[in-house]
Formats: structure tokens, sequence, C-alpha cells
């Protein structure tokens, strides 16, 4: 039995803290509330509920839902990390809601004549986080011979760039247009073919990776002041990358050889996608382009012609 005298009666408590009788037999069924029942079975609450109110109204302003509220006041969580977690939340629905407006921007934005083939392009990315995942889903298929883990994370994350949290129209169109060349059949077996043929070739493909990224970082300042696909260090460490994992040297026979096999990055489609990506990320050189120079250097190389 309870002292009627040191408890409040639900009454009471409703009167103190502006809550609903209703609201607060809710709060009680779902274990937010500590009750016990005086001798006539009537609801008793201590002094103690009025605070637990008070917080609960609070969290309830903030948007927090009940499990989360029922975790703080039990004290099964921290009121820090229920806060976080509604934030992270809020941000994943913000981020939403802002591919979404750039989606409608960029179908408003087209010509009327366009605007048929945007709204079935756009199709592809109505969800931006699918959309991200086929496009991961994409190149990790692409990836034939065994990779660190690390090292595949960063080959992912130099290929797949993060959607932005607030895109522009143009943004989204280019990660649509990455989504559809990533769904060209023809061109995922072009490049799963290449991959094979590296397995075959290849002795270490981390180290080829490795020395790959090398190159390009080296080319980077020549891409970014617009000279032309020419012979260097950069196209001499692009080349040396490759004959290292195939015991091989760096001779003219060796240079026509891998432009034959390195045509794949050649493929406009994949050009276009590199493109695209700068489009996302706003990188002025992204690594597949500085590949392309590459590739395109090694062409004039090999042909003993500077590019036109």
């Amino acid at each position: 039995m309870t002292d009627s005298t040191a408890t409040l009666g639900i009454g009471d408590l409703a009167a103190l803290t502006g809550v609903r009788v209703r609201t607060i037999r809710f709060y009680c069924d779902e274990g937010i509330l500590d009750t016990q029942r005086s001798a006539g079975g009537h609801r008793r609450f201590d002094a103690s509920a009025v605070d637990r109110l008070d917080l609960v109204r609070r969290l309830r302003g903030l948007g927090l839902g009940l499990p989360a509220i029922a975790g703080v006041v039990t004290g099964e969580r921290s009121l820090a990390d229920a806060v976080a977690a509604e934030r992270a939340a809020l941000d994943v629905e913000l981020a939403a809601l802002a591919w979404r407006r750039a989606t409608l921007r960029a179908v408003e934005e087209s010509a009327p004549v366009e605007r048929a083939a945007r709204l079935a392009l756009l199709a592809a990315v109505q969800d931006h986080r699918a959309a991200h995942d086929a496009l991961v889903s994409f190149w990790r298929r692409l990836v034939v011979a065994p990779l660190p883990g690390d090292l595949l994370e960063m080959f992912l994350e130099v290929s797949v760039p993060v959607p932005p949290a607030d895109p522009t129209p143009q943004q989204v169109v280019a990660y649509a247009e990455m989504v559809t060349l990533a769904s060209d059949r023809a061109l995922a077996q072009r490049m799963r073919a290449r991959g094979r043929v590296n397995l075959e070739r290849i002795s270490d493909e981390s180290e080829l990776l490795i020395g790959i990224a090398e190159a390009c970082e080296l080319a980077r300042p020549s891409l970014l002041a617009g000279n032309r696909p020419a012979a260097g260090p950069a196209l001499d460490r692009f080349v040396a990358a490759y004959a290292g994992v195939q015991g091989a040297r760096d001779t003219p026979r060796f240079r026509r050889e891998l432009l034959t096999t390195a045509s794949t990055d050649r493929d406009p489609r994949l050009r276009r996608y590199w493109s695209l990506v700068g489009e996302v990320t706003g990188e002025p050189v992204t690594v597949g382009t500085a590949q392309a120079w590459l590739v395109d250097a090694l062409e004039c190389s090999v042909d003993g012609r500077r590019a036109g």
C-alpha cells in the first residue's frame, strides 16, 4: 500500500506539469513513468515524476521517439548519445530531401524537349544511397585479383564518390549518368576481360595500383597546367609500374605491348565516367583522368610524336 500523503495522484501530476491525464497513462504503459497503486487501485506517483515528465516533454520537443526517450529516463542510454543519434538520423533525412530537391530542379531546369529523357535518366538515382551502392557493386565486381582490405577501400573511395550532402542539379545529373554507365554490360565485360589478362601477367596487383597512383600524382601538375600528354617522369613511372610487376624492362617493344593492353583505359565510356566523377566531387584532376592522360602520353611515346 502506498502513502497517498507522500505521493501525487494522476490529476495532481497533470496539473503540475501541464501534461494530459491520458498522456500520462500512456507513458506509464510504455514504461517511461514509474507508478504505484494506492489501496483503492489508483495510480500514485512520487515527486520525481514531475522532473521526469518535464524531461520527457523536452525530449519530445526535440523530436526524439519514445524508445529513445525511454532509454534516457531509465538510465539505459545517456542523453548525449540519444541526442547524437537523433541528429544523425536527421542528417540522413536532410540529405535525402536535398537530393530530391536537386533532382526536381534538374528536371525543372532542363529544356522542354529534353525533360522526358532527363526524367528517365534521373530515375536511376531517386535513392542516392542505393545509387552509391550500385556503383560500389560495379567496381567490386571488376576487381579480379585479391587486394588487401585497406587498398580495396582506397580504390573504391576514388572510384565511387559519396553523393554530396547538398548537391546541385548538375551533380545529380552527373551521378545519374555514372550509374547509367556502370550498368553498361559491354563496358563491364571489357573491363573484366582486362582484369583477367592482368591476373595472368601481373605478379602483384597491389604493387601495380600503388605505382599507378604515384604516376598519376606525378602527372597531376601537367594536367592542372593544361599540358598535352607527353613523355616525362610521370609516364616513366607509369610504365615502370607495369614492367616491375611483369618482370620486364621498359623498352620500346614493352611500351607497344602495354599500349595494347591499356586500350580499355582509352574507352570513351570510361573516360566519360572519370569526367563525371570530377563533376560530382569538384576535383580538377581525378585519378582516372590522370591515368587516361598517361595512356595518351604512352601512345605519343610509342608513335614518337606529341599529342595533337
